[in-house]
């Protein structure tokens, strides 16, 4: 469906034709104003219509109806086509959730697609809308402030997540519950979700430094305002800030499973030399006992009186030798 539908000349709306398509061909008339469609969840048939009438090439019509794309940039000869995932972490679940955002630029027009319940762009519109000196730089100005918004939201990602981490590995390495098996299947869990906002903000700093002009191919991307590239090539360093904070993140959460697993593996040889010592401890009564229990007729202490208080005497020692010696080691 179509959100919002505006004209903008001079970094302000306007009141321009209702039909998109006059409002276009007028756009490109003045030189000096674009126009905006947002759709959100469009069917192929609502925007089959906008395609046509932009003009946008089938490959990306076709990534837009579908979704489940990677950031990426793809340049066409009417149009840019970039996808942005924009991501949602629920405290409540600790989970991290992306959704889907396309965005076509071209001749003067915008057109943006959008999946899921990440990141609205009516909050972006209304910012644009009351900063009319940057508005007035165009479509590329969208596109800036899109891009802008999705990676400041990274940055707030990026630090629940990290606000999250440091509980868990206090948690983890408590004495009163580290070894648990639930402390490994959370760690796991909060990396998979490393894993799903990583997807979604790696694979953006190419098609974002192409933007901002940084381009290994040497070629500029086309409809893209060269006045507007200072201000991209500040998205793409607070993207540079996101990965390299996704990445630490990654490398702490696996170090925080090795160090459980081996904090667990230690417990475990604690468990079997107390265990293998509180055996030992029974083993030495029970061979006494079964030494005497076997009944032979002729067997040395059977005829002395003292002979039964004496072993259990002896067991007793054993004992006390024993208990003492595996405490001094740390097994007991």
């Amino acid at each position: 469906m179509i959100v919002d539908c505006a004209s903008y000349r001079h970094g302000h709306r306007t009141e321009g034709p209702k039909d998109f398509s006059d409002a276009l061909d007028e756009a490109r008339a003045t030189g000096d104003a674009f126009v905006w469609i947002g759709l959100h969840e469009p069917t192929a048939d609502e925007f089959d219509l906008v395609a046509k009438e932009f003009s946008l090439h089938p490959l990306a019509v076709e990534d837009a109806l579908k979704a489940h794309q990677r950031p990426k940039l793809e340049v066409y000869d009417d149009s840019v086509f970039v996808v942005l995932k924009p991501v949602v972490y629920d405290q409540d679940n600790d989970t991290v959730s992306s959704g889907e955002l396309m965005i076509f630029m071209g001749d003067s027009f915008v057109v943006t697609v959008r999946h899921g319940q990440g990141a609205p762009l009516s909050s972006v519109r209304h910012r644009l809308e009351a900063e009319p000196d940057v508005l007035e730089h165009g479509s590329t100005a969208v596109l800036y402030s899109i891009a802008d918004a999705v990676v400041d939201h990274y940055l707030e990602v990026a630090a629940e997540l990290q606000t999250d981490l440091e509980v868990l590995e206090a948690e983890v390495f408590s004495p009163d519950i580290g070894g648990s098996r639930s402390s490994a299947a959370r760690i796991y869990q909060f990396k998979r979700q490393i894993l799903e906002f990583r997807r979604a903000t790696g694979p953006l700093a190419m098609p974002i430094a192409r933007l901002a002009g940084v381009n290994p191919y040497g070629r500029a991307v086309p409809f893209v305002d060269e006045s507007a590239q200072p201000y991209l090539r500040d998205v793409s360093d607070h993207l540079t800030r996101v990965n390299e904070s996704v990445e630490g993140l990654d490398r702490l959460v696996s170090d925080i499973l090795s160090a459980h697993l081996a904090q667990m593996s230690v417990r475990q040889n604690d468990d079997m030399r107390k265990i293998s010592a509180w055996a030992a401890m029974a083993a030495v009564p029970t061979m006494i006992a079964g030494v005497y229990g076997m009944n032979f007729e002729h067997m040395p202490e059977l005829s002395w009186g003292w002979a039964y208080p004496a072993v259990i005497l002896l067991m007793a020692v054993l004992e006390v030798a024993l208990y003492r010696t595996f405490k001094r080691r740390g097994w007991m």
